[in-house]
């Protein structure tokens, strides 16, 4: 009979194949606590084809719950007279308790963990009074919707909405953070966000994001440059803040690169290019090269990654794979949040469309410049941000709650 205390771990879908940001981190950290937990898993399934196959190996019991978000909320009634956030009711679905509290019934946790406030609800549900409780965010929605809220261009009527939403999320993050025994965050601006708004504590760890060395691996994918600059952006391109970031640069930074180096080029990788998209790829130099099987031969042969993020929080692992992979990054410093990485020397910020556009430039020119970003930042991942370091600082802060 196993030693390893127990622990229950629910999460709001089933994070394999390992095809977005956030199912890297939640997969990857959840291999690591498997090593010194039983853990008991419960996922809602919302696509057929991703099942608990993968996930045999590293728990005691697991279920995967059917599940389809239920529908948006009308405004009214339902919406206006529910004290739920509607992005968070949107995840409570009949049956889903039912079948939770069927498969912990007898069960004795030590730990009690859930991924992201959208399940709260749930968890308060199950668990009332357990001491344990913690939470793990992929992404604070209240510092995203906020942030989104202040940067994007919205209606008078969008406005209104987002700020009943948003009124609701902070009522809601005041119950979970008063009743929970720890919270772990991707970033420090996720952090000082919530202790500005709830308190200062003790209660929230700050845990950023990695990379598997393994398969990032620089060594077995040298560095082989395209002939002519080049760079790119690398990110879903159905993600408003990624959407954000790609038309900030195109208003604002990339005709200054542009004139400045005409023969630049600048790459858009990602899944979901939409109609917005195409205006992006119909700009001079500019390749809109969509969703790829593997990221790693354009991470190889870039001269140079951008992230020029203007909305935060959540996950930051194109910019750790990026580096893992001896390619430069150039970001904003909100879109660095969270990595301890020394500017000028593993990584160029930069914060408004001129010195952004003086800093790619000179990335792109400047092949000293980009041999010490290319080792220093390297060494700097190798040395701190593998999931396997991250998975035993995480245990560690479950583990000492």
């Amino acid at each position: 009979m196993s030693d390893k205390p127990r622990a229950f771990l629910f999460m709001p879908y089933i994070p394999f194949p390992v095809d977005r940001g956030t199912y890297q981190r939640v997969y990857h950290l959840f291999v690591e606590l498997a090593k010194s937990f039983d853990i008991d898993l419960a996922c809602l399934q919302e696509d057929p084809e991703r099942d608990m196959v993968p996930f045999v190996a590293y728990t005691k019991r697991r279920i995967a719950i059917p599940f389809k978000n239920a529908p948006w909320q009308k405004l009214f009634p339902d919406r206006l007279l529910n004290p739920l956030p509607t992005t968070v009711a949107h995840w409570q679905v009949h049956g889903v308790s039912e079948a939770l509290h069927a498969f912990v019934a007898g069960q004795d946790y030590q730990r009690v963990i859930f991924i992201d406030l959208v399940l709260w609800p749930y968890i308060k549900e199950l668990f009332p009074a357990h001491p344990n409780v913690i939470m793990d965010r992929s992404r604070v929605d209240w510092l995203f919707q906020t942030e989104e809220l202040n940067t994007l261009s919205l209606s008078f009527r969008e406005r209104l909405l987002r700020k009943e939403n948003l009124r609701k999320i902070a009522q809601l993050e005041r119950e979970a953070y008063a009743a929970i025994a720890g919270m772990i965050v991707c970033g420090w601006d996720d952090r000082d966000f919530l202790q500005k708004k709830l308190g200062k504590s003790d209660k929230i760890f700050v845990l950023a994001n990695g990379f598997n060395e393994v398969f990032f691996d620089a060594s077995t994918h040298p560095r082989q440059l395209t002939e002519a600059p080049s760079f790119l952006f690398c990110g879903a391109l159905d993600y408003s803040p990624n959407v954000d970031a790609i038309n900030w640069f195109a208003d604002e930074i990339w005709p200054l690169v542009h004139r400045a180096m005409p023969d630049a080029v600048w790459r858009i990788i990602g899944k979901s290019p939409d109609a917005r998209s195409q205006a992006w790829g119909q700009l001079e130099g500019v390749d809109l090269v969509g969703e790829v099987p593997d990221v790693r031969p354009y991470y190889q042969s870039s001269w140079a990654q951008v992230v020029p993020l203007r909305i935060g929080g959540g996950t930051r692992l194109k910019i750790v794979e990026s580096l893992g992979m001896r390619c430069p990054v150039l970001s904003t410093t909100l879109g660095a949040q969270g990595l301890d990485l020394p500017p000028e020397e593993s990584i160029l910020l930069a914060d408004d469309p001129q010195h952004f556009a003086n800093a790619l430039i000179r990335v792109l020119q400047d092949p000293e410049l980009r041999q010490n970003l290319e080792t220093n930042g390297l060494a700097v991942v190798q040395a701190n941000y593998r999931w396997e370091q991250l998975g035993q600082k995480l245990t560690n802060y479950i583990q000492n709650l």
